[in-house]
């Protein structure tokens, strides 16, 4: 088996390819020791130690480093963890119990404005077909969380997520591409 590497636009993520589906379907992210013990994967990168985030794509992994962490010595670690696990078919996540369920607090939630259905349909459309494929290139994923008032609320994931150019992401691409689309659209913000 061969895993390859790819970098993203946040230097503190790298992107790993184990030439095979990771996630059936969605994504899943940890961003701390406590979400990553849902899965013996995540929990194994987290004691690593200078390992700060995990995020498993379609077909990828994401790992986020401490800053300042040397990725020529924490690349081969991640590696062989990779290996072990996916040579070894050792399931994903751990048998479920009630830890894994989640609900989101009340400010998480921006919600929609039901006036505008056909809006909000042309918005996800938009989201699933164009902008999220970009962004798993790049080892994250967005979430729709909203839209009130011409406001699009997004949370970006995995590699996205601390990338420095993720503002930029937001605001030039994503929103530009929103509003020529939906003209009812007049920002993007990150929620």
């Amino acid at each position: 088996m061969f895993i390859e590497t790819e970098t993203t636009p946040n230097p503190a993520t790298l992107k790993f390819l184990p030439g095979q589906q990771v996630m059936p379907a969605g994504t899943r992210d940890f961003r701390d020791e406590i979400d990553a013990a849902a899965s013996p994967l995540a929990g194994a990168l987290f004691d690593l130690g200078d390992v700060t985030g995990v995020f498993f794509g379609r077909d990828f992994v994401s790992v986020s480093a401490a800053q300042g962490t040397d990725w020529s010595a924490l690349k081969p670690q991640v590696v062989a963890i990779l290996l072990d696990h996916f040579v070894s078919q050792a399931p994903l996540f751990n048998a479920p119990d009630a830890s894994g369920i989640a609900v989101p607090a009340e400010d998480e939630d921006f919600g929609d404005d039901p006036a505008h259905a056909d809006i909000i349909v042309q918005i996800k459309e938009l989201i699933e077909t164009r902008v999220r494929p970009a962004v798993a290139g790049d080892g994250g994923d967005i979430i729709y969380r909203g839209f009130r008032e011409g406001v699009v609320y997004l949370t970006m994931q995995g590699a996205c997520a601390g990338c420095p150019s993720s503002t930029a992401t937001l605001k030039n691409g994503i929103e530009s591409l929103l509003k020529h689309y939906v003209p009812e659209v007049s920002e993007v913000r990150a929620a």
